[in-house]
C-alpha cells in the first residue's frame, strides 16, 4: 500500500512539473474566426443590447470568455480575408501593404473584371519573409518572428491565406512559426469533412491533416486536437507559446456539422419570422462547432491552472459575415449582420465590424465592455507589448496602435481614426449601392465616409445614430465631408496607395479631396 502511495505521489509530482511553466513571459492565444459576423453569437456586441441574431446562436464558450474578460463594441477588420491577415501579421494598414484582395495562385489576380475601371497593380502574391524579393508582394518582419526571436514557441493552426501558392509566404514556417498545422495558400477548406479528406484533390484542399483522412471528424475538431497537443509540447519544453488558432470555420462551404445541426433544424427564428432553412442550419452549426473549439481550449486551461494564470486569449473575426442570398437566408445585405448593413466585401459596417474579446489574467476585469475603436493592425504592437517585447525593428512601417491601455482602463477612450482601402473588385458581387466594388472609407468619431472610386461618389453616415447606415448625410454636412475627404486622401497619399483608373480616358481616378 505504501508503494502505491509513493507511486501516486511521484506521478502527481511529474504531472505538476510538466504543467508548471517557470517562464515569466505570458502564453498568448490568438483565436481568429473566418467570416464570422459581429452578431453570429449569443454574446451581444452591439453596445450591451441583445439582438434577435444573438438569440439564434448558441455560443456558451464565447459567453464564458466574455465573463472572464472584456468585450469590444467597436472592433474592425478589412472586409476581405487576405488583407486582414496581412495586416495582422505585419501591423500595416492595407493601403500600405497593398495586399488589398484575396490571394491564391502565383502572379494571378482574383478581381472581377470591369468595363468601366482598370484596377491598379496590387500585391496579389501576398506578404513574404523580410529577405524575399518577389514581384507584387510585400516583405515584412512578422510579429510571430519577433516572438520566436524572444524565446516563444510559435504555433500556426488552421487557415493562413497570406501568401500566394509556391511562394515562401504561403508556408507559415517561413513567416515566423515553429509549427504549421494545416496552413497554406488556400482561403477556404475544400471540405470540412474527414470522410472527404478535407477536400483532397480540390483547389482548396487542406493539407497537413492526413492522419484524419477517412474519419468521421469535422476539421474544426481536428485542428483543436492538434493545437492542444502543441500546447502540451510547449509546456513540456518549458517555453512560452504563441498559438494562432486560425479556424477555417465559418467560411463556405457550409458542410453539415452533425454534432450541432439538430440544435437548429426546424427552429423558428424570430428575426426571419420563418423556420431556418438548411443553409442557415448548417451555418449556425458551424458557429457552434467553432465555439466548442474555444470551449475545449478553455477547458484545457481550467484543468491546468498554472498555465491558465499565465495565458492571454484574444478573440477576433477576419471580416464581416457573408450577406448574400446564395449563402444566407433572409433579405440580402440586411438580415445577416443586422442591425448593420451589408456584409463581407462591403464598406458598410456589416463588412468590417467584428466580434472581439480579450482575457488577460490579472489585467482585464471580467464581464467588462470597452468602446475603444480597434482595427486589425493594432494586434501587432499589442501582442508584442503583452509579451514584454519593447525593443524591436521591422522591415515595414507599423500603422497599428497598441490597445493595451484600453485593456487596463476600458473607460479611458482615445480617439482613433480608421481607414480602409480596397481599390479592387470582389468576385461575388459588384453592388456599389451596398458598398461593394472599389472603395475607400474613413471612420472618425461617429462619422463614416465611404468613397466609391468608379462613381466618385461620397456617402456619409453617423453610425451611433444610424448603425444600419440608411441615411446619407453628405448633402447635410458638406464641411464634414470635406474634412474627412482630406484626411482620408492624405492618409492614402502618405502610403502611396494605388488607385484605379477610368478605361475611357486612361486617367487615374482622383482622390476624394480632388473632386
Amino acid at each position: 500500500m505504501r508503494n502505491i502511495t509513493i507511486l501516486l505521489s511521484t506521478c502527481s509530482l511529474i504531472s505538476s512539473t510538466l504543467y508548471a511553466q517557470t517562464t515569466d513571459k505570458p502564453n498568448i492565444i490568438m483565436f481568429l474566426v473566418d467570416d464570422m459576423g459581429w452578431q453570429d453569437t449569443s454574446v451581444p456586441f452591439f453596445e450591451d443590447n441583445r439582438t434577435l441574431l444573438n438569440e439564434r446562436y448558441h455560443t456558451p464558450n464565447m459567453e464564458r470568455l466574455a465573463q472572464m474578460g472584456v468585450r469590444f463594441t467597436e472592433a474592425y477588420a478589412c472586409a476581405i480575408s487576405s488583407p486582414t491577415r496581412c495586416s495582422l501579421m505585419s501591423g500595416m494598414n492595407a493601403a500600405r501593404h497593398k495586399v488589398t484582395n484575396w490571394t491564391l495562385e502565383l502572379n494571378q489576380k482574383t478581381d472581377e473584371s470591369s468595363d468601366v475601371i482598370k484596377l491598379p497593380e496590387w500585391h496579389y502574391n501576398g506578404i513574404q519573409p523580410a529577405e524575399s524579393n518577389i514581384n507584387n508582394s510585400t516583405p515584412i518582419t512578422s510579429f510571430p518572428q519577433l516572438l520566436k526571436e524572444n524565446g516563444y514557441r510559435t504555433i500556426h493552426c488552421g487557415k493562413a491565406h497570406f501568401g500566394a501558392r509556391t511562394t515562401p509566404g504561403e508556408n507559415p514556417l517561413n513567416m515566423g512559426f515553429d509549427v504549421n498545422i494545416a496552413g497554406g495558400a488556400n482561403g477556404a477548406p475544400g471540405s470540412y469533412l474527414g470522410t472527404r479528406n478535407f477536400g483532397e484533390g480540390s483547389r482548396f484542399a487542406v493539407k497537413g491533416l492526413e492522419k484524419y483522412y477517412g474519419q468521421d471528424i469535422f476539421i474544426t475538431e481536428a485542428l483543436t486536437r492538434e493545437a492542444l497537443k502543441e500546447i502540451d509540447q510547449s509546456v513540456e519544453m518549458n517555453k512560452p507559446f504563441y498559438l494562432y488558432m486560425s479556424h477555417y470555420a465559418v467560411h463556405t462551404p457550409y458542410d453539415e456539422d452533425k454534432r450541432f445541426s439538430s440544435n437548429y433544424r426546424d427552429k423558428y427564428d424570430k428575426q426571419l419570422k420563418a423556420i431556418l432553412d438548411e443553409k442557415e442550419v448548417k451555418y449556425a452549426a458551424l458557429v457552434e462547432g467553432m465555439d466548442k473549439s474555444l470551449g475545449d481550449i478553455l477547458d484545457y486551461l481550467n484543468s491546468h491552472p498554472q498555465i491558465a494564470q499565465n495565458t492571454i486569449i484574444l478573440f477576433m473575426s477576419d471580416n464581416g459575415g457573408l450577406a448574400l442570398n446564395h449563402a444566407r437566408q433572409g433579405i440580402e445585405n440586411r438580415d445577416a449582420n443586422a442591425p448593420a448593413r451589408a456584409g463581407k466585401g462591403s464598406a458598410f459596417m456589416g463588412g468590417v465590424r467584428e466580434p472581439m474579446m480579450v482575457y488577460w489574467p490579472g489585467i482585464t476585469k471580467g464581464n467588462s465592455i470597452c468602446h475603444q475603436k480597434v482595427i486589425i493592425e493594432d494586434f501587432f504592437p499589442t501582442i508584442l507589448e503583452m509579451a514584454g517585447i519593447k525593443n524591436y525593428t521591422t522591415k515595414q512601417t507599423i500603422d497599428g496602435v497598441s490597445f493595451v491601455d484600453a485593456l487596463k482602463n476600458p473607460d479611458n477612450l482615445k480617439e482613433r481614426t480608421l481607414i480602409w482601402h480596397f481599390p479592387n473588385l470582389w468576385g461575388e458581387t459588384q453592388n456599389k449601392e451596398e458598398g461593394y466594388g472599389a472603395y475607400s472609407a474613413i471612420l472618425k468619431e461617429d462619422y463614416h465616409l465611404i468613397y466609391t472610386w468608379e462613381t466618385q461618389k461620397l456617402r456619409l453616415y453617423h453610425i451611433k445614430n444610424d448603425i444600419g447606415e440608411q441615411q446619407d448625410l453628405a448633402s447635410q454636412h458638406p464641411e464634414i465631408v470635406k474634412q474627412l475627404s482630406k484626411e482620408m486622401s492624405d492618409y492614402l497619399r502618405a502610403r502611396s496607395a494605388q488607385r484605379p483608373s477610368m478605361k475611357t480616358t486612361g486617367k487615374i481616378i482622383p482622390y476624394p479631396d480632388e473632386l
